[in-house]
């Protein structure tokens, strides 16, 4: 951000003027609450103002959202309709490519892919949403078919898909760096316009992630839709059943025979009743994690039982948006290589990492297109 004199930015914000928004935000010291330059809200005394260049520092600072100009998903990325909502993505994103990888396997239980349009319910503010999400004229369109929410819920409606699909990412680096990458090239081009798809929630990415450890990817499924039709939410529409993953609440308050009986190993029901418990009592959280830089929030995940390099690379890819996490154990990575490279055994992890010299920065992307190439 250009730096701007205070007075020059208290002037923009009591003038409403549109121009600044998105340059910098204003937080109101008394309230707690940060808002676009341009909101339209009652103004305050100067004193009390502060300003910082992007939401989430304002957010590390625990100062909430204003729900008058939502400044955590500005205009610019959305249209209001109000039965429905369009998000402008960049258009480099694809997704057709999202949708496949979304819809690889049959036992998902959290979302379901129905032809050319995703269906998933989310949880906002308490009350659980439907969203009908698909691809429109080079628009994401999210519509409502439950019933349609107000507009804070419309708004964080958007701002979970965009941040799904990591939409704020600028990927012209990565695939300038794919082009000039032997290994990365025909996967990149092939996919060309595929995201990172997220977990956003962090519960659900460590409880995946532990669930994954040492198995194959079926049974890993298979232990998922258990302990979510054991413990989550369903809901039902036009007698279809979706599930919301568990809170940690929840699972907190289990036994460990209760995961045992789902075919859970003793480690494994450990870990995550845990983590669970750790999460239930704010001594985690995303928000936590999110204000710790890169290094120390990984070491904070591996200080958790149970919690190892692959699982903490995995969660920091998944849920905390890091591009450059890389989980170079990874079986599937070793698996789409040895395709990719026509080897006859996997790559070593020494020999992966010397193919790797080249993704500085962006190994998280590499790993995820490598990924999408086993689901064609």
């Amino acid at each position: 951000m250009t730096a701007l004199p205070r007075s020059t930015m208290l002037e923009a914000m009591l003038s409403a003027d549109r121009t600044f928004d998105g340059v910098f935000y204003t937080g109101v010291k008394t309230t707690k609450i940060y808002c676009l330059p341009s909101c339209y809200a009652k103004k305050p005394l100067p004193q009390n103002v502060i300003f910082f260049k992007t939401p989430a520092d304002a957010e590390n600072q625990h100062f909430r959202s204003c729900k008058k100009c939502f400044p955590d998903f500005p205009q610019s990325k959305w249209m209001d309709h109000k039965s429905y909502i369009e998000l402008l993505p960049p258009t480099d994103f694809a997704f057709s490519e999202c949708l496949v990888f979304l819809g690889r396997s049959a036992a998902e239980v959290l979302h379901r892919v129905q032809g050319d349009f995703l269906l998933k319910w989310i949880e906002i503010d308490g009350k659980s949403v439907l969203l009908k999400v698909s691809m429109k004229q080079e628009r994401l369109v999210i519509e409502f078919p439950d019933q349609i929410p107000d507009k804070f819920r419309r708004v964080q409606a958007g701002k979970y898909i965009w941040n799904l699909f990591d939409l704020d990412r600028e990927m012209q680096p990565f695939y300038e760096l794919s082009d000039k990458d032997d290994l990365l090239r025909s996967v990149v081009t092939k996919h060309y316009g595929l995201r990172i798809i997220g977990i956003p929630d962090l519960f659900e990415a460590l409880t995946w992630a532990i669930i994954g450890q040492q198995i194959n990817l079926n049974f890993a499924y298979t232990l998922k839709k258990r302990l979510i039709e054991h413990f989550g939410q369903s809901h039902d529409f036009e007698g279809r059943r979706l599930w919301v993953f568990p809170k940690p609440e929840v699972i907190a308050e289990l036994e460990m025979t209760d995961l045992q009986k789902l075919q859970f190993t003793t480690r494994k029901a450990e870990y995550i009743l845990a983590i669970a418990k750790e999460m239930a009592n704010s001594g985690l959280s995303k928000e936590k994690l999110l204000r710790l830089e890169k290094d120390e929030a990984r070491s904070l995940l591996l200080s958790i039982r149970g919690i190892g390099a692959w699982t903490a690379d995995y969660v920091m890819m998944k849920s905390l948006n890091d591009s450059s996490a890389f989980p170079i154990s990874d079986v599937g990575l070793q698996n789409a290589i040895k395709a990719q490279l026509r080897l006859d055994k996997k790559p070593s992890i020494g020999e992966l990492a010397k193919l790797a010299e080249g993704w500085k920065g962006w190994e998280a992307y590499a790993v995820f297109y490598l990924w999408r190439s086993l689901y064609q």
